[in-house]
């Protein structure tokens, strides 16, 4: 991207993003209106965009306004770090938690005499970011207490967010039932993000799981969803989604390895669908239904990641793979254990960070856990017969191995 950029580019296309976003960007909107009353003294502007980093509303002080308009920092214009670099919208977008991008931290020189601080609303269910809240302030910097409201701020959006994903799981629990008496194969509901929410005695038994697991009698807080460890299911989940939209009588099918070592084994998915919204999937697996799954060959060689980003004190960190000896997830927060300490990654999910370390030698050895073969320095037995893996005899970081998962990595380490 060039430097010397000094003006927005605008925004492509008019296809705002949708979680029944009305809701959510009236709220917004809303925060952004009264904040830009309290900015307004101080000759800082508010600024609220979606999930792509299109800019919707900004407020506050009319001549702070007139000098963002300059940089095209006005509604319909693009700030994503993809368009127009670092910046405090476009950085949030990609990382978790507020960020701050004063002076020269933004890339393009134009904007070195702002001073900004963002922070992304995320979506419950998938992680992905819906939108996004600024403070910028021309010439000055930011008041010390921009980042916690912030905070405040994308917490109060989030909880609406959070409703809505316990009402959906509701709905998609309660088509799963109907479905229930029908169904004598494995059977599975799962929510927008891949995350299964319910799982009849057949699918519990063909996944591993134990009868305590949430699911057995139907998952409807987010926190308890379990993530399937099935290699390509979340792109298949993605394809499903984008084609089931708006047709609810929509099916495909899909062949999955859903044990490791195993034969792939067929699964079709049917949409559950409100107001023309996919809300989840129902999944039979040993059955093809519907419309073939055909995987992009470009999308499942990828490329080599030079570079991993992680989080530490609000400042990005470079990590070369090497570096990084194994990630543990913390939910939709992933940790990379490396040289430099633990470090957050800027990339959100296990799923998605896994995909992009594949490529470099590592596997998923646990729900949680994902390891860099090359750093592994010794296997033990538990007391159960358990496969643990110490990454480091120094200082003991032991990384426990699932047992649907050790076949296959005694098969990888020659073991």
């Amino acid at each position: 991207m060039d430097r010397a950029l000094d003006v927005a580019p605008g925004a492509g296309g008019d296809d705002v993003q949708r979680l029944d976003n009305d809701v959510i960007f009236t709220a917004l909107g809303g925060l952004g209106a009264l904040a830009g009353q309290e900015v307004e003294r101080d000759g800082a502007v508010v600024t609220v965009t979606d999930g792509d980093g299109r800019v919707l509303g900004t407020w506050g002080d009319p001549s702070a306004q007139r000098r963002a308009e300059i940089h095209n920092l006005a509604p319909w214009s693009s700030w994503s770090e993809q368009c127009t670099g670092t910046n405090g919208m476009g950085t949030s977008l990609e990382v978790s938690g507020p960020v701050t991008v004063t002076g020269p931290e933004h890339w393009c020189e134009a904007f070195h005499r702002w001073a900004c601080a963002g922070i992304s609303i995320r979506d419950v269910v998938t992680g992905s970011p819906v939108a996004s809240i600024n403070i910028s302030r021309w010439n000055a910097p930011l008041a010390e207490i921009v980042p916690s409201w912030l905070k405040k701020a994308a917490s109060c959006v989030e909880q609406e967010i959070y409703r809505r994903a316990i009402s959906e799981a509701d709905k998609v629990i309660s088509e799963f039932n109907k479905k229930c008496a029908q169904v004598t194969a494995p059977f599975m509901a799962m929510d927008r993000g891949g995350s299964v929410i319910a799982a009849n005695d057949a699918a519990v038994s063909l996944l591993g799981l134990t009868g305590e697991n949430p699911v057995v009698t139907g998952a409807i807080e987010p926190a308890q969803r379990w993530v399937p460890e099935i290699s390509g299911l979340p792109d298949v989940v993605r394809w499903a989604k984008e084609r089931a939209q708006g047709a609810e009588q929509w099916s495909g099918h899909a062949c999955l390895p859903v044990r490791p070592g195993e034969d792939a084994t067929p699964v079709t998915m049917r949409p559950v669908i409100d107001a023309n919204s996919v809300l989840g999937m129902l999944c039979v697996f040993g059955v093809q239904e519907g419309e073939p799954y055909e995987p992009n060959p470009e999308v499942a060689v990828g490329s080599l990641p030079r570079r991993v980003i992680g989080i530490r004190n609000e400042r990005l960190v470079l990590l070369g793979p090497s570096e990084i000896r194994y990630a543990e997830a913390d939910r939709n927060i992933v940790w990379l254990v490396t040289e430099r300490g633990r470090i957050q990654a800027a990339t959100r999910g296990l799923d998605n960070v896994e995909r992009l370390l594949t490529p470099c030698g590592f596997r998923r050895v646990h729900r949680r856990f994902l390891v860099n073969l090359h750093r592994v320095a010794e296997l033990e037995r538990g007391i159960k017969g358990e496969l643990v893996l110490i990454m480091d005899s120094r200082s003991h970081e032991f990384v426990p191995v699932s047992r649907r998962h050790a076949p296959e990595l005694r098969r990888l380490l020659g073991v």
